[in-house]
């Protein structure tokens, strides 16, 4: 059969809506967000600008659907380093690799995503099931380090942000993802430290006696 006679495979709508994000991400990466349109896409993924509107009505919905696969992505990646962890500081370290290593490779499409007006309400990776990953990790330390449930689950919640600002970070500076790496698990670490510390030194509940009694010579 010659070239010119052999038929376009025909693939499932699953499939060509993930084909149309990616060709969506490479464009953004490249380009920008305001590069895409509807007819760019349809050219990119070899199909009609009708059928890429069948898909996606809008390309706000698209940017949408974009923005969250990628935190999607992110996220199971992070899950996954995160179980093979048999240390704490192994969790610590493995889940901040895969965060500033997905930055490192696809962070400009996040960034350039979250620049979007119409998508600021969902522009924060941090928050994508951030609820479930903060009482995951606010469970490790109050199981190995004694810490009180309601102390820990906001350490971790106000601590979640570190891995964010060190992605930003490496973006925007030509500096060693190793050094970054380093810094903010030095820092996620320490701040652990610190808190158990303090918390068992200053700020853990005196237990109190069943009954009072003033001190006597």
């Amino acid at each position: 059969m010659s070239e010119s006679t052999k038929t376009r495979t025909r693939l499932s709508p699953e499939v060509r809506k993930s084909l149309i994000l990616d060709h969506a991400a490479k464009v953004v990466a490249v380009e920008g967000v305001s590069a895409l349109s509807m007819e760019r896409l349809g050219k990119e993924a070899g199909i009609s600008k009708s059928l890429v509107y069948a898909y996606y009505p809008s390309m706000k919905e698209l940017l949408q659907i974009l923005l969250k696969r990628e935190y999607s992505r992110l996220r199971d990646l992070q899950n996954k380093a995160a179980e093979s962890a048999e240390t704490f500081e192994q969790l610590v370290r493995r889940i901040t690799t895969t965060y500033l290593t997905y930055m490192d490779e696809r962070g400009l499409i996040l960034e350039r995503l979250a620049a979007e007006p119409s998508l600021a309400v969902e522009s924060d990776p941090t928050e994508y099931s951030r609820e479930s990953a903060v009482r995951y990790l606010a469970k490790v330390i109050c199981d190995n380090f004694g810490i009180d449930m309601n102390v820990a689950l906001p350490a971790v919640d106000i601590s979640f942000g570190m891995p964010a600002a060190a992605g930003h970070y490496l973006i925007r500076h030509d500096v060693s993802r190793q050094t970054i790496e380093d810094i903010t698990v030095a820092m996620i670490i320490g701040s652990i430290n610190g808190l158990m510390g303090s918390y068992k030194m200053s700020f853990k509940p005196l237990k109190k006696r069943e009954s009072s009694t003033e001190l006597k010579d």
